[in-house]
């Protein structure tokens, strides 16, 4: 007999990778509508899955990824409380199952990109319950999009709840502290404030720089990458001062991973042929301190 899984994004067929000539855009179609339909009807009251259905799908075949997903989330907000402090709790009960690896999770939690764009449009209004909302949904994909809104309009208040999240014990989460504040993130809207100053999110990064899974070491390396596109002295400072500190620590498996951050954050500008990153980097691989012989 074959196990059906519980919950509709189980159910949602996605490939493993992008795919040569198959547009991202074509995750956001009426199989996903349907289930996305499944999901919410089991925890709105009186919620109307044949008018979702059809208010959801409406001239989705005109439209790119985002908008497509915004136009899902549009549908889904239709039919559900007005106020996101009563929306939110209806909508992270209908989540499936967090995500239980960090790597190789293929195009499936795509389902909740809707999601993420009904947090960004609605829930900024209600800090609590959206940043809530952006904690349950970045264990099942990313909300990294939806939280940016949070930093531009209530930045203090959200840089010292990512100040806890980045002792979080789930991965996901660390790595959306790191991720979420990156000052040029791709597919993302920039973050004007965090361009002209690194240091609103370097004392997130200085938290994360130990920290022992790739998938956050990666996020932590690429943010450095974006403040050296704009502050590259002050990047070069820092990646000089976290080999530094390895002077004095005996911790092997800590060293290891923080000379890999250092030498991922500055691969472009070690290719561009920038004479102090290939120092650095050179450093970084031999496990020295920079300008030591």
């Amino acid at each position: 007999m074959t196990h059906r899984p519980s919950h509709p994004s189980q159910r949602f067929i996605a490939p493993p990778g992008i795919r040569p000539g198959v547009p991202l855009k074509e995750l956001m179609g009426r199989p996903l509508v349907r289930l996305i339909g499944e999901s919410l009807s089991a925890v709105v009251p009186g919620f109307d899955e044949r008018r979702f259905r059809r208010d959801a799908s409406r001239d989705l075949d005109g439209l790119e990824l985002k908008a497509r997903a915004a136009a899902i989330a549009r549908a889904m907000a239709a039919q559900m409380p007005a106020s996101f402090d009563d929306l939110a709790p209806l909508l992270i009960r209908s989540l499936g199952p967090p995500l239980e690896r960090t790597e190789d999770n293929g195009l499936a939690p795509f389902f909740y990109l809707p999601h993420t764009e009904l947090i960004a449009a609605h829930g900024v209004s209600c800090f609590e319950s959206g940043m809530a909302a952006n904690h349950a949904i970045t264990k099942r994909f990313t909300a990294e999009f939806s939280i940016r809104p949070f930093l531009v309009r209530h930045r203090a208040r959200c840089l010292r709840v990512l100040k806890r999240w980045a002792r979080d014990d789930d991965p996901h989460v660390r790595r959306l502290v790191s991720e979420g504040t990156r000052p040029r993130l791709p597919w993302a809207t920039r973050l004007p404030e965090f361009q002209a100053d690194p240091t609103l999110a370097l004392p997130l990064l200085e938290m994360l720089k130990d920290d022992r899974e790739r998938y956050v070491q990666r996020s932590v390396a690429n943010h450095l990458g974006d403040i050296a596109k704009d502050h590259p002295a002050l990047m070069l400072d820092v990646c000089e001062r976290w080999l530094a500190e390895l002077q004095r620590s005996d911790d092997a498996v800590t060293a290891e991973h923080r000379r890999w951050i250092v030498r991922h954050a500055l691969r472009h500008p070690a290719k561009k042929g920038e004479a102090r990153a290939l120092a650095i980097r050179k450093a970084a691989a031999r496990g020295a301190t920079p300008g030591s012989r």
